[in-house]
C-alpha cells in the first residue's frame, strides 16, 4: 500500500526575530498538495477549519480576509513580525494509510530540530504549543527531542494551559551557560479538541454563567493571556 507523503509547506517563519514561537505539527494534507479551498489562506494556519486566525482576530481586532489571496497571506505576515511571533512546526514530514490531519495518523515521522533553534535563536523566550502532551502532539514530539538532549521540562502549572521551564544550556564566548525558555500547551485550535474543552469544569462553569458562551470564546480568553 502506497503512503501519502505528508510534507510541510512552509519553512519556519521569523526565527530570527521572534520572542514567541508558535509550535504545532502539519497543515492539512491539501496545503502540501496545493489543493486549497478558496476560504483557506495559503500560510500557516492558513485551513478554513482552524481556529488560531479567528482567535488572534479576535483578541486583536484584525479584521482578516479569510480567502485564498495574497492580501490575506500578508495580513498576518505583518501581524507576525509587528508582533515578533514566529512559527516553527516541530514536523518536517511524516507518512500517512489515511488522508487525513489527524496527529494520531502520522507515521515515520520526521522533526525539526526545534532544540537547535532555540539554542541558535536567544531571543526565542516562549514556545506556545498549539496542542498538549498527547501522543504525536507538538509537546509530545518536543520532549522526546529533549530526551535526546538529557533535558526535560519542569513543571510550573498544571491547570489547563499546562506550563513549563525549560533550561536549555548555551554555550556564549566559549562559556557555559543556560536560558529559561518557557512552553505553554494551548487548548488545540481545532475542532477536534472541541469535545476535551467541552469536557473542562472551567468552561462548564462559564457555560453556566453565559448559555452562549462557546468553544471559540473559552480559547480566545486563554489564548489572550499568552500573545
Amino acid at each position: 500500500m502506497k503512503l501519502f507523503q505528508h510534507i510541510h509547506p512552509y519553512e519556519p517563519f521569523l526565527l530570527e526575530e521572534a520572542t514567541k514561537l508558535i509550535v504545532g505539527t502539519l497543515p492539512p494534507p491539501r496545503f502540501t498538495t496545493g489543493e486549497l479551498k478558496e476560504e483557506d489562506v495559503d500560510f500557516c494556519y492558513g485551513s478554513c477549519n482552524g481556529m488560531l486566525w479567528p482567535i488572534l482576530d479576535q483578541i486583536f481586532d484584525l479584521n482578516l480576509k479569510y480567502e485564498n489571496t495574497n492580501e490575506a497571506i500578508q495580513q498576518r505576515r505583518h501581524f507576525l513580525i509587528k508582533h515578533k511571533i514566529g512559527v516553527c512546526d516541530i514536523v518536517q514530514s511524516a507518512e500517512r494509510e489515511k488522508i487525513d490531519a489527524s496527529d494520531l495518523g502520522m507515521q515515520n515521522v520526521v522533526l525539526r530540530d526545534l532544540v537547535g533553534y532555540l539554542q541558535k535563536h536567544p531571543n526565542i523566550q516562549t514556545l506556545l504549543f498549539t496542542g498538549g502532551n498527547s501522543k504525536n502532539g507538538p509537546e509530545y514530539f518536543f520532549r522526546k527531542q529533549l530526551k535526546e538532549h538529557g533535558l526535560k521540562l519542569e513543571v510550573i502549572s498544571d491547570d489547563v494551559p499546562r506550563i513549563h521551564h525549560l533550561e536549555l544550556p548555551i554555550t556564549s564566548s566559549g562559556v557555559e551557560k543556560s536560558r529559561t525558555v518557557k512552553t505553554v500547551s494551548l487548548t488545540a485550535p481545532s475542532g477536534a479538541a472541541n469535545r476535551a474543552v467541552g469536557s473542562l469544569q472551567t468552561y462548564k462553569d462559564l457555560k453556566k454563567i453565559n448559555p452562549k458562551f462557546n468553544t471559540l470564546d473559552f480559547r480566545v480568553m486563554q489564548y489572550r493571556e499568552f500573545f
